[in-house]
């Protein structure tokens, strides 16, 4: 059997970066500033300036980096959340811990992300049965190429709603002269193993234009503390980034434009050898950070035993579509109300994508796939 191509690559990585990684990982046992040392500090900041925004609060996870700006927004019973229903349940599930109503969106069947033309309509509904009250918009940035946030902060602001970027796998894709983070009110990334930009744990971060708004963020970072540890001025949560997670996320954020472009170079090599299945599409103006490379295929089951049989890891994201899981089920919604979104469960498998293939490790890929 031939060598295993991996599907995430943390070891490569490691082994490039690990003189750099050890060394800041040593910084942090020497002072022993363990939660909230200065390698946060300094994290929060370089990250701000690679974004393009003003302010940035790290914090525990992606899922707390979503939950954040939505308690700070004071989202409650009653309020209507728009989001995607192709996506991780994170997305979702931050709306209905606080009682919200996730109201769902289909998606664009090209990119794979929320269809502003849809979300119009899915306003308009909202507002004319009168139950919720529309309060935010959570966009998804899905596979690491970014939302149409020039149709949908437009839409965002005629109807008084707020934007909450889910950015957890887009960190340094770009729409234009803006990169992912840099959209909406707020944005939201992860910092889990197998993101593009991703720690040796979990973690997360919020980023923002706001200066009043990073303020809040870090009081419910730290359970509601205000000026003092011991005074809390509202309820908050335990999100706080561990000072080793941040001092692994400098080291790699240093490295991380180079390997965008070894993703944005194997896939390339994707696109020009794949020949039996739908490839991704990224519509001018947009540069994608490739947390996935993700195709399209009627045929998918008999595709990915091709792969197995080969060696080489496959994976679908995502075969269930939020609206039909378990956990959502009270909300009422039914198969066929999502049409593209359930398509894509149905069709899209996603391929190894490591800035550390070799142009021959893809072309077996495409090989494998290719036959009749």
């Amino acid at each position: 059997m031939s060598q295993a191509i991996p599907f995430v690559d943390l070891r490569t990585q490691y082994q490039q970066l690990e003189p750099q990684i050890r060394e800041r990982i040593n910084a942090v046992l020497d002072h022993g500033r363990y939660i909230n040392g200065p390698e946060v500090d300094t994290l929060e900041a370089q990250l701000a300036e690679f974004a393009g925004v003003d302010h940035v609060v790290a914090c525990s996870s992606g899922t707390d980096a979503l939950l954040i700006p939505l308690m700070a927004w004071d989202i409650k019973p009653g309020d209507a959340v728009f989001t995607t229903p192709f996506t991780f349940i994170a997305t979702a599930e931050v709306i209905a811990l606080l009682g919200a109503t996730p109201v769902f969106v289909d998606i664009d069947p090209v990119t794979f992300n929320m269809d502003p033309a849809a979300l119009e309509q899915a306003i308009a509904k909202v507002q004319a049965e009168g139950r919720l009250t529309p309060k935010a918009v959570i966009p998804v940035d899905l596979f690491g190429l970014c939302a149409d946030y020039t149709r949908l902060e437009p839409i965002a602001a005629k109807h008084d709603l707020v934007i909450l970027e889910d950015a957890a796998q887009a960190l340094g894709a770009r729409l234009g002269d803006r990169g992912a983070g840099a959209f909406g009110h707020a944005a939201a990334t992860s910092f889990y193993p197998a993101k593009p930009l991703g720690g040796y744990g979990d973690g997360g971060a919020v980023f923002t234009n706001d200066a009043a708004l990073k303020k809040i963020f870090k009081s419910i970072r730290e359970h509601g503390m205000g000026d003092h540890r011991y005074t809390n001025v509202r309820v908050g949560i335990n999100g706080r980034l561990d000072s080793l997670q941040a001092a692994v996320l400098l080291v790699k954020l240093a490295a991380f434009p180079a390997e965008l472009e070894g993703r944005n170079r194997v896939a390339a090599w994707y696109a020009d050898k794949l020949k039996t299945v739908k490839t991704p599409v990224v519509p001018d103006g947009y540069y994608c950070s490739w947390a996935q490379y993700s195709v399209l295929s009627d045929d998918r089951d008999a595709m990915m035993a091709k792969l197995k049989a080969a060696n080489i890891p496959s994976v679908i994201y995502y075969p269930l579509c939020l609206h039909l899981q378990p956990a959502f089920a009270q909300y009422g919604y039914s198969e066929g109300d999502f049409p593209n979104s359930e398509a894509a469960s149905r069709t899209i498998f996603s391929l190894p994508m490591t800035p550390f293939l070799t142009e021959e490790q893809v072309s077996r890929v495409a090989e494998v796939l290719n036959q009749g």
